[in-house]
């Protein structure tokens, strides 16, 4: 019987992928590598203009492929914008919107429904081996939000985000089974899970190195707590100014260093990254396989002993995680694939999570043919065919008061205080106010009724997460 259930399922995906077979994807689509760094801005890289965070092979692979300068994440933080990347539909049309714990006292958040179908899903019916190493967020091992319930093969790392506030957990998950890390007690220990995420890495690319596979990266770096080896630290201690101690609270550890451990982290990942690449290129993978790298949202606030105004982490962007202004949800994005993507080109036009999904289905041979929001940048990265653009980008928000946003070409409408405020649209020129300093909504109404008349058309009231100022004018 339970066989005869998979079969049905396979079916399924088979129709909604467009019904190429497994044997053929074996033989003709590409390795997928998709890296999502968390909470990562933009200017924290090198190669986005970064001078005190190390970043020499995330650069490398910049210099080496295409840098996008205007990429946005799905949402302002971490289980919505997975969900967009994973489902390619946006923010008025997800099943999940918001950081949300599921069920009070208990590990994991709002899952995906059964009916949710991911990009894991489609390609594993295409043949593909399939693997998530890192943070999850989207539903735990007995909802219908598991991982190994939308097309993951294998597993390994935290499954709730709020158990990945330490990167010394006590423990972590493969395939829904716990499996304990002696030594650490969430301050400290002997498996920091960066580097556990990086061997299992490692480890899958040899296992696979003979089958199409996809291997999803959600790393939870640079995220707070500042956690971090002290031959990384090492790097950093004493060269950052002046670095006063962290002393904890909301939640967050402290931190003796916190400047010179927040950006040891993010250069320990930079690490992983090299040693993936050096693998692919150790098994003669490389030319076979695509590497996006990413980052969920924008930089975090500074909470935890972050220091996001030090270290410019948002450039000259307003805003940081938890807002729709573009320091919020502008992320850093690169796609390397040697031999196929040409070295060191840089990409100005705007992309965002929806369209993860079906550019990497466009490359793989896959006819997507159920509803989604994301177009193919793959004409883009191959430099074949002409390049769709969007009509607009959009987004929604339940946190943080409630928010909305919209860009047409360069213009960009803002919203806040939609859970229990007015409806007042602000209105922004990007390309005359890359950092949202003046409002012009006043002088442009004509402007401002289109987008909203848009933004309006792509809010479909979800009753889990609610906007009720928008949600009303549905009724």
């Amino acid at each position: 019987m339970r066989q005869s259930i998979v079969s049905g399922v396979v079916a399924v995906l088979m129709v909604l992928s467009g019904g190429a077979s497994p044997i053929q994807a074996q033989e003709t689509r590409p390795n997928i590598v998709l890296i999502v760094a968390d909470d990562l801005g933009c200017f924290e890289l090198g190669c986005y203009g970064q001078t005190r965070i190390k970043t020499p092979q995330i650069d490398q692979l910049a210099a080496r492929g295409m840098k996008f300068t205007h990429f946005y994440a799905g949402s302002a933080v971490c289980a919505p914008s997975r969900c967009a990347l994973l489902t390619g539909q946006h923010m008025g049309h997800a099943t999940v919107r918001n950081n949300r714990q599921y069920r009070p006292g208990e590990e994991g958040q709002f899952p995906l429904r059964a009916e949710d179908v991911t990009l894991a899903r489609l390609l594993k019916s295409q043949g593909y081996v399939t693997a998530g190493l890192g943070k999850w967020g989207l539903g735990n091992w007995d909802t219908t939000g598991s991982p190994l319930k939308h097309g993951f093969d294998y597993f390994f790392g935290y499954n709730c985000q709020r158990h990945a506030h330490s990167h010394y957990p006590p423990y972590v998950y493969r395939n829904g089974q716990r499996v304990e890390l002696p030594g650490n007690d969430g301050k400290t220990g002997r498996h920091y899970t960066q580097d556990l995420f990086e061997a299992e890495a490692l480890a899958f690319l040899e296992r696979n190195k003979d089958r199409p596979f996809f291997l999803y990266l959600p790393f939870i770096v640079p995220h707070v707590a500042i956690q971090v080896p002290e031959d990384s630290l090492q790097e950093y201690h004493g060269k950052l100014g002046d670095d006063p101690p962290h002393t904890g609270g909301k939640g967050y550890l402290p931190h003796p260093a916190p400047r010179a451990g927040y950006a040891a982290m993010v250069t320990r990942m930079d690490r992983s990254v090299g040693r993936i690449i050096a693998k692919l290129q150790e098994l003669g993978l490389e030319k076979k396989t695509l590497v996006l790298f990413t980052s969920d949202n924008g930089p975090t606030h500074n909470v935890g002993g972050a220091d996001s105004t030090f270290f410019q982490s948002a450039g000259p962007l307003r805003g940081w995680k938890g807002s729709l202004y573009e320091g919020g949800i502008r992320v850093p994005f690169i796609a390397y694939w040697p031999g196929v993507i040409p070295a060191g080109t840089v990409c100005h036009h705007r992309f965002y999570f929806p369209d993860i999904l079906p550019t990497i289905c466009d490359l793989a041979g896959i006819e997507v043919r159920h509803p989604i929001d994301g177009l193919s940048f793959w004409p883009t990265l191959s430099g074949r065919g002409k390049q769709k653009q969007h009509e607009f980008l959009y987004w929604e928000f339940p946190g943080y008061g409630g928010q909305q946003a919209i860009i047409v070409g360069d213009w960009k409408a803002v919203r806040q205080n939609l859970v229990r405020g007015t409806i007042k649209t602000e209105l922004y020129h990007l390309g005359q106010d890359e950092g949202e300093k003046r409002d012009v909504a006043a002088q442009y109404p004509e402007v401002v009724a289109r987008l909203e008349k848009l933004m309006q058309e792509q809010h479909r009231a979800s009753p889990d997460f609610p906007l009720p100022t928008i949600d009303k004018l549905q009724k």
